[in-house]
């Protein structure tokens, strides 16, 4: 058995997210408690109980997704269930990061804090929006986004096979919906983001991490991880606050890592978080071989996912 832990990124925030593992769990709770005091915010609260307009701010959306999935992490650390690759959908690569060892939590949660902050706080005026594509190619993503006359939009988030992310202003991402549709998009959906994420109207707010960056000491990795930026693993010679940096305004490659992972042998993979989209994108690759995908984002499907791997350990 070969295992990748893939962490998600924002949009899959829901209110109440992870209260049951609060609950249950010493190890949960003490993460959840430990990230309250680093940052003087009480996460904890805005996770169980909103309200949602508060949980979808994206200073605090940050936090909470990337504490519910370090909560469960903890978790099947004591259970003795690692990872033998690590990937995050953007905001998730953080998670990643801290897994590995390459940056402390500590560190880790402060930076993210400042993140998300400077995501929410310098993004450009206008009224930004995201949405996904399915079911056209990436290159007639990009085409369509082309043919847009009526503002700024990009692709920016490559999912999987038949799902790009565009991002930019509201006008042209409405435009850009029906040009993909009359060239073949099954469907559309908007996402639960609050601005042109990976895009180069965030340079401000890039600028403001990278200098953040600056005081932040990266270690060696202990786990390999795959970033974002262009589906290829860390090395520990990479300039890690450059990427990082580089990460807000950029899309990310996350077709890109399923394949890596999948030619790095990996068989079980264990999305580590809130919604189930990653499991999606596995599930929408083509696969010669037969795979296991598992989420964990409540009690039972964390017990579920501790008995399947504890029994099949040894295959």
């Amino acid at each position: 058995m070969k295992i990748a832990f893939l962490f998600p990124g924002q949009g899959t925030q829901t209110v109440g997210m992870g209260k049951d593992l609060y609950e249950k769990y010493k190890e949960a709770k003490e993460v959840y408690e430990k990230v309250n005091k680093i940052t003087g915010i009480n996460i904890s609260q805005i996770s169980f109980e909103g309200p949602e307009e508060t949980l979808n701010e994206t200073k605090y959306t940050q936090l909470a997704i990337l504490t519910n999935s370090l909560a469960i992490l903890e978790i099947l650390k004591k259970e003795n269930i690692k990872a033998d690759i690590l990937s995050g959908l953007s905001l998730g690569e953080y998670t990643a990061l801290i897994y590995s060892k390459c940056l402390s939590f500590e560190q880790g949660i402060k930076l993210v804090q400042k993140r998300g902050e400077y995501m929410q706080n310098l993004v450009p005026k206008g009224n930004w929006k995201m949405a996904a594509i399915m079911g056209l190619e990436d290159g007639k993503v990009e085409e369509a986004c082309k043919q847009v006359k009526s503002g700024f939009v990009v692709p920016v988030n490559y999912n999987t096979v038949g799902q790009v992310v565009i991002s930019g202003e509201q006008k042209a991402i409405l435009e850009a919906q029906e040009i993909a549709k009359q060239m073949g998009a099954k469907k559309t959906m908007d996402l639960k983001t609050s601005g042109p994420f990976h895009t180069e109207k965030l340079i401000e707010s890039s600028n403001a991490l990278r200098k953040e960056l600056e005081n932040i000491t990266f270690n060696k990795f202990e786990t390999k991880v795959i970033k974002n930026l262009d589906g290829e693993f860390y090395k520990d010679s990479d300039d890690i606050k450059d990427i990082l940096a580089k990460h807000i305004i950029n899309p990310v490659r996350f077709s890109k890592t399923i394949e890596k992972m999948l030619s790095e042998g990996i068989d079980t993979f264990i999305e580590i978080g809130p919604g189930k989209t990653l499991s999606g994108f596995v599930k929408r690759t083509p696969v010669e071989r037969e795979i296991k995908i598992l989420n964990i984002n409540n009690i039972n499907n964390l017990q579920e996912t501790i008995s399947y791997i504890k029994e099949n350990v040894t295959s």
